[in-house]
């Protein structure tokens, strides 16, 4: 599937586009749901359940999450025995999904740079904050956690596979001395250069998941290349 041309695009458009393909596409099985249906129109949450080798109830989560960012729609296939008919999904063209999701998200993007410009630069760097420490454990809770303690390095690596999954293409670098998580897809693309605070929620992300993970350390330091620096990178 191919992404509308940068220079097409007004910087906010253009950030809000990626935005929405890495928040419906970062998942692995979800791409492979899309795929299906762009290949076998019509197919049901049972149908794409045995190609992905899922249960029917991880199916239809990811089905909403593309039906919700309108990449996937949905008719009713009439039954031939007693019940309520099944859903035969498919994909939705390019050009409905600029129309639809794209445009919804490039206007929150706006709705996004207002409310950090009239809340002023301290109280949108907490709230970012806050919103990453949150973000960071709901993450972790949801694929679970075996140990009750790991070393920093150990958990700098769970992590930048489990943003990666999510489209942040990150990796881990460093030892147990100093590790930290470096990420070349920033998930705020032009918004976080007008505004570098956003920045703050990657430094609460790591801190929350390193907390949820059960890492010996969860203070961590920040480098930004929206700030300046020449790489993203959170070091615990």
């Amino acid at each position: 599937m191919s992404t509308p041309n940068e220079n097409n695009l007004d910087p906010a458009l253009f950030s809000a586009t990626v935005t929405s393909l890495t928040h419906s596409f970062g998942d692995s099985t979800r791409r492979k749901v899309y795929f299906y249906l762009r290949d076998n129109p019509g197919a049901t949450a049972g149908e794409l359940a045995l190609h992905c080798e899922v249960h029917a109830n991880v199916i239809r989560h990811h089905l909403e999450r593309l039906t919700e960012g309108g990449y996937v729609t949905f008719d009713n296939v009439p039954k031939t025995t007693v019940g309520r008919p099944a859903k035969g999904y498919r994909t939705l063209d390019e050009s409905v999904m600029m129309e639809g999701s794209v445009r919804r998200d490039a206007l929150l993007v706006a709705l996004l740079e207002m409310a950090l410009e009239r809340l002023g630069p301290d109280a949108s760097e907490a709230m970012a904050h806050d919103v990453g420490i949150e973000y960071g454990r709901t993450l972790v809770e949801a694929v679970g956690s075996s140990d009750s303690t790991r070393s920093v390095k150990t958990a700098m690596v769970s992590i930048a596979g489990l943003l990666t999954a999510h489209g942040f293409n990150a990796r881990a670098e460093g030892d147990d001395a100093a590790s930290s998580v470096v990420s070349d897809n920033c998930p705020f693309g032009s918004a976080a250069q007008h505004h570098p605070v956003l920045c703050a929620v990657d430094r609460g992300l790591i801190a929350g998941m390193l907390e949820g993970l059960g890492a010996e350390r969860t203070n961590v330091t920040l480098t930004s290349k929206a700030l300046g620096d020449d790489t993203c990178r959170v070091t615990a």
